[in-house]
């Protein structure tokens, strides 16, 4: 009724329902719903005249949008909604079909609405009281939507790592390479960083591993670690003892242990490791004709006269060659004929 100001105009309405009164210019839905949609449009009545149809308006009245809480930790979402005491977790509320418009939002638990009506909340250095069941809602004018499903955050302590080494023995000879290790349990997938006890093992500082390649007497000694994600730091890791010894030396010994016998007797000869117990070695002999099959540490000899002489063998394992053992001589005697 533009250009009609202050004549007394009476209203009709469609759709039809909107005529009640029907001398009103204005209807007010509330609580609308999706009956309440559809195209709306109007003519004015000031006695016996009428104007022309308004143009239609369509009111769309959708379903409340769906919200989800989200966990964020260094702008990943958190899938398992398990973080690290110490760390900074991000929980945010996601109004689906809902952009553009103003939303405030509330939120569950209640210490979260101290801040503001804001759509996220950070909680830095958190600890396990942070730990529990976060919903939201929001709201635009008079309008609430419902409760968001909940999500869990857990807080957990940090784990305590582990320095393992590869292979697994603590002690390791001189010139042998093994890989120190740091494993975080229950920390697989996550962006850790790590710090190294000594301090010469951090560079880089970012590896899980150090690789020591032919080890030496300056390598003996404790190892331990801890790891960092974000600005959480777990517990040092118990230490692990690396020993490195020198070589060993072989000792060669026969079975029986005569070193005086006869031809066509038998005799094993046997190349034994003190302490290298366990070990994967490979072994070599002299004489050569020994090294079949190579990797043996015993040669089984029915003897005759050409097998007498001096035996001794060495072993290996990885990089490292033993010293060779002290010789033990064989005496093959022809067999006495009485």
């Amino acid at each position: 009724d533009s250009g009609r100001e202050g004549a007394q105009w009476t209203y009709e309405w469609r759709p039809a329902k909107l005529n009640t009164p029907q001398t009103s210019r204005e209807y007010r839905i509330s609580g609308a719903t999706k009956s309440d949609g559809g195209g709306y449009s109007c003519i004015g009545r000031r006695g016996s005249f009428y104007t022309q149809w308004s143009k239609s308006i369509t009111l769309t009245v959708s379903s409340p949008p769906k919200l989800t809480v989200f966990l964020q930790h260094n702008w990943t979402q958190i899938n398992r909604g398990e973080i690290n005491s110490g760390e900074t977790v991000t929980v945010r509320c996601e109004i689906h079909g809902g952009e553009g418009a103003q939303w405030t939002y509330e939120w569950r638990p209640d210490k979260l609405n101290t801040r503001s009506t804001s759509r996220e909340y950070t909680i830095i250095n958190s600890a396990e009281s942070d730990a529990g069941r976060y919903s939201c809602r929001g709201k635009r004018s008079s309008f609430w939507t419902e409760w968001s499903d909940i999500i869990t955050l857990n807080v957990k302590p940090p784990p305590k790592p582990t320095v393992t080494l590869q292979p697994s023995w603590t002690q390791i000879y001189s010139g042998e390479t093994v890989t120190v290790r740091c494993e975080i349990q229950g920390g697989e997938g996550a962006q850790w960083t790590y710090e190294w006890r000594p301090a010469k093992l951090n560079t880089p500082p970012t590896s899980s591993e150090y690789k020591i390649i032919r080890a030496t007497k300056s390598h003996v000694g404790g190892y331990s670690c801890r790891g960092r994600r974000s600005s959480s730091w777990t517990e040092w890791s118990d230490i692990t003892t690396l020993t490195v010894l020198s070589p060993p030396k072989p000792t060669v010994t026969l079975q029986p242990s005569w070193t005086q016998i006869y031809s066509s007797e038998t005799v094993t000869v046997r190349c034994e490791i003190q302490g290298g117990e366990g070990a994967q070695w490979t072994y070599e002999w002299t004489p050569a004709k020994l090294n079949t099959p190579p990797t043996s540490n015993e040669y089984r000899i029915t003897v005759t006269e050409s097998d007498s002489g001096g035996y001794s063998c060495r072993g290996r394992r990885d990089y490292l060659l033993t010293y060779w053992s002290d010789i033990i001589t064989l005496t093959v005697s022809c067999k006495l004929i009485t």
